[in-house]
C-alpha cells in the first residue's frame, strides 16, 4: 500500500486538498485499492480553509515520516515561508526516498525549503513571475501542466493536480488503473498542450474552427501513415492554419499530438495484450518495433519491453 500524506496549512485550499484525495483517497468498485491517503499538519487542531469553514486536522508532522508521497496543495500566503519544524520534516522525507508533489503554489513551500534549486517547476501562471523572482535558482516553465523529476514534482493551477495526480497514478500503476480512476471522475486520463492556453483570452479560431472533429477523426485512424497535409486537407485548412489552431486551443502542433496519442495507445496495448511489438507498432502507426521503441524511450524514459515488465506484473 502506497501511503500518501496531503501537507496542509491555514488558509487551506479545499479544492487543491480535494484534487488530492479524490485521485488517492477513494475506494472505487472493480478496483483494487493501492493507496492510503491521510492528511496532516504542522499545529493539528482546526484548520481554516479559503472557503469559509474550518477543518479538523489530529495528524502532525510525524505523519510525513511514514509518507510515500507528500502532497503540498497550495501554499498561502506564498512569501511566507514554512517553520523550521515544516522545513526539518520536508527534508527528510526527500532525503530518505519520498515523493515530494506540490500542486498550484505549494511550490512556494518546496522552493523556499530549497528543494527546487537548479531544477524545472511550475505553478499557477499568475504566480510564475512571482515564484520566479523569489527563487532564482528556480527554472519556471510557465505553460506545463506539470514537471515530474521523479523525486520531486510540480503542477500549474489548481485544476492541473488533476492532471498530475493523475500522472503519477498513471507512473505507480499503469495506463489502465490511471484510466478507470480518471472514467470515475469523468476526466480524461490525459491533457495535451500546456496552461497557457487556458491564461490567454479566446483566440476566435477556438470558437470558430474547433479541433474536436479532427482529433476524432485521427483517434479513430491512428494505425494510418497520417502526414500534417493530410490533417489539413481533412480540416479543410492549410498545414500552417491547421498548425496555428493546434497552438491555440492545445498548445502543441498537431504531430506532437499525434504522436502523444499513438504512444498512449501502445501504453495500454503493452499493458493489456501479449501483441509483439511489431504488431503494437503497426498498430498504433509507428511502423515497426525499431521506430515504438526510439518513441517510447524519448517520450517515457524506457523500453517497451521494460515498460510492460513492470506493468503487466501489477494484476487488474
Amino acid at each position: 500500500m502506497h501511503r500518501v500524506v496531503a501537507l496542509v496549512r491555514s488558509p487551506q485550499s479545499a479544492f487543491e486538498l480535494g484534487c488530492a484525495a479524490e485521485v488517492f483517497g477513494m475506494e472505487r468498485r472493480g478496483l483494487p485499492t493501492r493507496y492510503a491517503f491521510s492528511v496532516c499538519t504542522g499545529h493539528p487542531g482546526p484548520v481554516a480553509t479559503c472557503a469559509g469553514y474550518a477543518m479538523l486536522v489530529t495528524d502532525g508532522l510525524d505523519a510525513l515520516d511514514q509518507a510515500d508521497t507528500v502532497i503540498i496543495p497550495g501554499w498561502l500566503p506564498t512569501e511566507e515561508p514554512p517553520s523550521p519544524a515544516v522545513t526539518r520534516s520536508l527534508r527528510r522525507a526527500h532525503d530518505r526516498g519520498a515523493r515530494l508533489v506540490s500542486i498550484c503554489t505549494g511550490a512556494f513551500a518546496l522552493a523556499h525549503a530549497g528543494l527546487l534549486d537548479g531544477r524545472r517547476a511550475t505553478t499557477h501562471w499568475a504566480r510564475a513571475d512571482e515564484l520566479a523572482a523569489r527563487f532564482p535558482a528556480v527554472h519556471i516553465d510557465r505553460d506545463v501542466l506539470y514537471v515530474d523529476h521523479g523525486d520531486v514534482a510540480t503542477s500549474a493551477g489548481a485544476g492541473a493536480g488533476i492532471d498530475l495526480c493523475l500522472h503519477l497514478v498513471r507512473t505507480d500503476q499503469g495506463a489502465g488503473y490511471a484510466a478507470h480512476v480518471a472514467r470515475s471522475m469523468v476526466m480524461p486520463p490525459h491533457r495535451e498542450g500546456g496552461q497557457l492556453q487556458y491564461a490567454a483570452p479566446p483566440h476566435p479560431a477556438q470558437i470558430d474552427g474547433s479541433l474536436a472533429p479532427l482529433l476524432e477523426w485521427m483517434t479513430g485512424r491512428l494505425g494510418e501513415p497520417l502526414t500534417v497535409e493530410d490533417l489539413a486537407a481533412r480540416a479543410g485548412v492549410s498545414s500552417r492554419t491547421l498548425a496555428r489552431r493546434f497552438t491555440d486551443q492545445l498548445g502543441i502542433g498537431p504531430g506532437h499530438w499525434l504522436l502523444a496519442q499513438r504512444i498512449a495507445v501502445a501504453r495500454e496495448l503493452l499493458e493489456t495484450t501479449d501483441l509483439p511489438l511489431d504488431a503494437v507498432a503497426r498498430r498504433v502507426g509507428l511502423s515497426s518495433a525499431t521506430n515504438l521503441r526510439r518513441r517510447f524511450l524519448r517520450a517515457l524514459g524506457t523500453t517497451p519491453g521494460a515498460y510492460r515488465r513492470a506493468f503487466r506484473a501489477h494484476p487488474r
